[in-house]
């Protein structure tokens, strides 16, 4: 990070951000270009490491990517605010942000789903305890992304 002191270290602050924060953005390799996509996500912190879930159709560029080019690039942004000043180059902005890579994984295991379902529900509505139609489980594509480096800065 070329900016050291904007680093976040502090798992803690970290954490905090990221569940408050709505919406993930990953970004496939795709033959040579970058496909970006936001998602509503849901985590959990497990063994010192983030895993973020989201879901989406069985079908399209976003599942088949998944499948064929798994190693992924996210971001989450927030805490937006203008910082003015009497000149345009003088003008800044205060954020919160964090970036990282990944492998993604397709959950089959209905278990799993169920869980990585409920933490997408906990990030929208602060309830975890949900149930799902065994014929939704099926009919849904539940991602799983294993976080393998993440940094955070703020200024």
């Amino acid at each position: 990070m070329r900016r050291s002191d904007r680093e976040i270290t502090d798992k803690n602050r970290i954490e905090k951000f990221i569940a408050k924060e709505q919406i993930l953005r990953v970004a496939f390799h795709d033959n040579g270009d970058i496909y970006i996509v936001p998602v509503n996500y849901g985590y959990l912190f497990e063994n010192d490491k983030y895993l973020f879930y989201f879901h989406g159709a069985k079908e399209g560029r976003k599942y088949e990517l998944s499948k064929s080019e798994p190693k992924v690039g996210f971001e989450i942004d927030g805490e937006y605010r203008l910082l003015e000043s009497e000149n345009a180059c003088s003008f800044s902005a205060a954020f919160q942000s964090v970036i990282g890579t990944g492998v993604l994984h397709l959950v089959e295991d209905r278990e799993e789903k169920r869980k990585g379902l409920n933490a997408i529900m906990k990030q929208c509505t602060n309830k975890s305890d949900w149930t799902y139609q065994d014929k939704m489980l099926e009919a849904v594509a539940v991602y799983k992304l294993c976080v393998e480096k993440i940094s955070c800065k703020a200024k």
